[in-house]
C-alpha cells in the first residue's frame, strides 16, 4: 500500500522486517513514531575486537513468545549511549548500524541493544529510523504482508518435538503474564507438556475415593505429574483449595496448598519467621483502635511504616513521618475495619532491599530493588528499578531458613538490611520472574522446572 503523492509505504503498527547481515530472515516489530530510537531485543552481550574495530557479540531470541529459537550475531559498535526505556529509566546501550529489508525497501538503520524479554515484541522501530522512508497508519497491521507459523518453521529451521516428559499444569490467573509464558516455555523447552488451567474455570469434586477437578466444558483434568501453583492474592482461597484437591489427587505441587496460605498471612507468616529465631523489623498489632497510642510506641515511635493486612505489591504500605500522621493513617484504616500492622521504618535502608529467590533450599538468583525518586519503598510495579545484587552469606542463610519456615519450595524472600543486620520483610509464595530474570538474565523459569524433574526423579 503507498500513497498516490508521495509513492511511500504506509505501514501498519507492527510489520515484518528482515536483518540478514545479523542472520535474521524474519523479526516481528513494533512500529512505534513516539520512540526516537530503535532496538533489538539482545541477551549475553559480550564486546571484543576485530584488527583494532571494538564489535559486539549478543543472542537474540527472534520469535515472539519462543525462546528455543536462539541466534548468535555479531556487528561492529557504532556507539554507545545512554537510552531513557519505556519506564523512563536510563541505561547504557551499544548501538549497531545494519540494513534493514522493510517489504520493498532497504536502507541502513541504528539498532540499540537491550533484552526485551519482557517487551513481547523482539524489535521496536522508531521514528529515525522511518523519517523520510514511510509513512504510518497504527490503526492498520501487517499492510507489508503476513508470514505464516509453517513458513517461520522454514526459516529457522524448526523441528516439532516430541514430547516425552512431564505432564505439568501451571494454575494460575492470566496467560499473558510474563512469569506464566516463560514457565510455559521452559516447560516446553525441557520436553514436557505443559498445560494452563485458569483457576476461575476449574471446579472439583470431592470424593474420598475418586477425587476430581473438572475443567470448564465439563473436561477432567486426568495424568498430570505436578502443578505450580501461581496464585494471585485475590484468588487465594479457591487457588489453594484447588492447589490441596490436585494433592489429593497424588499431583505433586512445587508450592503446597498450606504453604502458600502460611505465607498470604501475613502476621501468621511473620509469627512462623520468628518462631524459627528469623529477624524481622519490630512489629506491631491491634485490633482496636482505642489502642493507637501505644501501638506507635511500640515500634519505637514516627517515623514508622503501617501495612494492611490485605495489601499486595507495594498497595497498602504507607510512611507515616510524624506520630499524628501515624494516628490519622491507622485511625483511618481502623475505621473501615482493616486490619493493619505497624512497623518500625529502617531509615538505613535508603529505599532499597534485596529479593532472593529460593529454589529448593538454594538461592538461585538475587536483586537490589531500588525505590523510585519520592518513595520510600523499593517496588517494581511502582516504577522501582531492580540490579544484581550479591547477598552475604548471612542473607542468604536467612533467606533458606525463611522459606523452609514457610513450608515453601519455590520463594521470592524481600530482605532489607539494617544496622543492626538484615531483616526479613516478607516470603512471597508466587514472585514474579520478570524483574529477576532481566536484571541477572538467568533462566529462573528453567530452574523452577528443573526442580520439578529432580523431585519427581524424572530424567530426559
Amino acid at each position: 500500500m503507498h500513497t498516490p503523492s508521495t509513492g511511500k509505504p504506509i505501514i501498519g503498527s507492527e510489520e515484518w522486517c528482515q536483518l540478514s547481515q545479523l542472520g535474521i530472515p524474519a523479526v516481528k516489530v513494533r512500529v512505534d513514531s513516539g520512540a526516537k530510537t530503535s532496538a533489538l531485543h539482545a541477551f549475553n552481550i559480550q564486546t571484543f575486537k576485530r584488527g583494532n574495530v571494538p564489535w559486539v557479540a549478543f543472542d537474540v531470541h527472534p520469535l515472539q513468545n519462543n525462546r528455543r529459537v536462539a541466534l548468535r550475531c555479531e556487528s561492529p559498535i557504532l556507539d554507545r549511549r545512554i537510552i531513557k526505556n519505556t519506564s523512563g529509566a536510563s541505561e547504557k546501550r551499544y548501538v549497531i548500524k545494519v540494513p534493514m529489508r522493510l517489504g520493498g525497501q532497504l536502507w541502513e538503520i541504528e539498532l540499540t541493544l537491550t533484552n526485551r524479554d519482557s517487551m513481547g515484541y523482539r524489535m521496536l522501530l522508531g521514528r529515525e529510523a522511518m523519517a523520510g522512508r514511510v509513512l504510518v497508519d497504527p490503526s492498520s497491521s501487517m499492510n507489508l504482508g503476513r508470514i505464516s507459523d509453517f513458513e517461520l518453521s522454514e526459516m529457522y529451521g524448526i523441528v516439532p518435538t516430541k514430547k516425552s516428559g512431564l505432564k505439568i499444569a501451571l494454575l494460575a490467573t492470566n496467560p499473558e503474564l510474563y512469569s506464566n509464558q516463560r514457565l510455559m516455555e521452559a516447560g516446553e523447552e525441557r520436553g514436557h507438556e505443559m498445560v494452563f488451567l485458569s483457576i476461575k474455570d476449574c471446579y472439583m469434586k470431592l470424593d474420598d475415593e475418586n477425587p476430581e477437578v473438572h475443567y470448564r466444558g465439563g473436561h477432567i483434568i486426568t495424568g498430570l505429574d505436578a502443578v505450580i501453583p501461581r496464585i494471585r492474592p485475590s484468588a487465594t482461597f479457591y487457588g489453594c483449595a484447588l492447589t490441596r484437591q490436585f494433592e489429593s489427587m497424588g499431583v505433586y505441587a512445587q508450592n503446597s496448598s498450606l504453604a502458600i496460605s502460611q505465607s498470604r498471612d501475613k502476621l501468621f507468616s511473620l509469627q512462623l519467621l520468628i518462631k524459627s529465631g528469623l529477624d524481622i523489623p519490630l512489629t506491631g498489632f491491634a485490633n482496636s483502635p482505642i489502642d493507637t497510642n501505644e501501638l506507635i510506641e511500640m515500634v519505637g515511635g514516627a517515623p514508622l511504616i503501617v501495612k494492611l493486612l490485605e495489601g499486595t505489591q507495594g498497595r497498602g504500605v504507607v510512611l507515616a513521618e510524624t506520630k499524628k500522621a501515624a494516628q490519622s493513617v491507622i485511625n483511618a484504616f481502623k475505621a473501615v475495619k482493616a486490619n493493619l500492622l505497624v512497623q518500625e521504618f529502617i531509615k538505613e535502608a535508603d529505599g532499597k532491599d534485596l529479593r532472593l529467590f529460593v529454589i529448593n533450599g538454594k538461592v538461585s538468583a538475587a536483586i537490589q530493588r531500588e525505590a523510585a525518586p519520592g518513595e520510600f519503598r523499593a517496588n517494581l510495579h511502582q516504577g522501582g528499578t531492580a540490579s544484581v545484587a550479591r547477598p552475604t552469606t548471612e542473607e542468604r542463610r536467612l533467606a533458606v531458613k525463611a522459606t523452609k519456615a514457610m513450608g515453601l519450595a519455590v520463594a521470592g524472600v524481600d530482605i532489607i538490611r539494617s544496622k543492626t543486620g538484615p531483616l526479613l520483610l516478607e516470603v512471597n509464595s508466587s514472585p514474579g520472574l520478570e524483574g529477576i530474570e532481566t536484571a541477572t538474565e538467568k533462566d529462573v523459569a528453567r530452574m523452577m522446572i528443573t526442580a520439578i524433574e529432580l523431585q519427581l526423579k524424572w530424567s530426559g
